[in-house]
């Protein structure tokens, strides 16, 4: 199914909720071209994920434009949003448009940025040169050391107005989608309700209009999750009995067979 970013805006408050994954490699992109996902993602999560680090602050703009060039040779005409690394829409608008610039031409349809407080500008002059931008709120993983951690935003009167701006600001700024994640489940409700572009949650509660979870996670192939992952597979253990198979089959010789040798 065909999804582009005016499709996906227009999906705002629809009784079908818009699904999107992470995706960072083009195998794993060829597989999710043939479902009904709507969307996938580009995360600077990839840092964590497939790199093993334990934040996303090591990922960089060459790290992202590598991986959004090979999901983008996968996908197929799903919507495809690259996470704009730390630090890249920082240097002022000219090296923030190069960024975005870098991830479009690799493949990216939009890009997304963290947080809202010095970027309502930056968004604007995005939006007015062709750039879509899809924004994030509450648990901002780029912020992990300013947080303390990967600790849930927007708890107590305070706090969860302070979310509610950043969502409006960015709103206003010209976003076409919001990411809210790590927030309590009845201020995504309340922020869903008071935006008119959609909300994608993760860790959001199920009230938002549409959902996202990192691919790794929900195949089951990470060992750590958070409390607000589902698994819907068991993947490690499918990974792991398929290599134990292979294993055994070299060891007792029965692969390769005769089908599987060159005369």
């Amino acid at each position: 199914m065909s999804t582009s970013v005016v499709t996906f805006r227009s999906r705002k408050g629809g009784e079908q909720p818009l699904t999107m994954v992470t995706c960072y490699d083009t195998t794993f992109a060829r597989l999710l071209a043939d479902t009904d996902v709507d969307a996938v993602l580009v995360g600077d999560s990839v840092a964590m994920v497939v790199h093993g680090h334990p934040t996303t602050l090591p990922a960089d703009l060459d790290m992202m434009v590598m991986h959004t060039a090979a999901v983008a040779r996968g996908i197929g005409d799903k919507l495809v949003v690259a996470d704009l690394p730390f630090l890249a829409h920082r240097r002022g608008l000219r090296d923030a448009v190069d960024a975005a610039g870098a991830l479009l031409r690799a493949g990216a349809h939009a890009v997304k940025l963290e947080g809202a407080a010095g970027n309502s500008e930056l968004v604007t002059h995005l939006v007015e040169s062709g750039i879509p931008v899809m924004g994030h709120v509450g648990l901002t993983p780029q912020f992990v050391n300013a947080f303390g951690g990967f600790k849930v935003q927007g708890r107590g009167h305070e706090a969860a107005d302070h979310v509610l701006r950043d969502a409006k600001t960015l709103e206003h700024a010209g976003v076409f989608s919001i990411v809210i994640e790590g927030v309590p489940a009845e201020l995504a409700t309340k922020i869903t309700r008071s935006v008119a572009v959609p909300t994608i949650g993760i860790g959001a509660g199920a009230e938002c209009d549409g959902q996202i979870l990192v691919l790794h996670d929900l195949l089951g192939l990470t060992q750590r999750v958070p409390r607000f992952v589902r698994r819907f597979g068991d993947g490690a253990a499918m990974v792991q009995h398929a290599i134990t198979d292979y294993t055994a089959a070299v060891r007792n010789r029965s692969f390769p067979s005769s089908d599987e040798s060159y005369a």
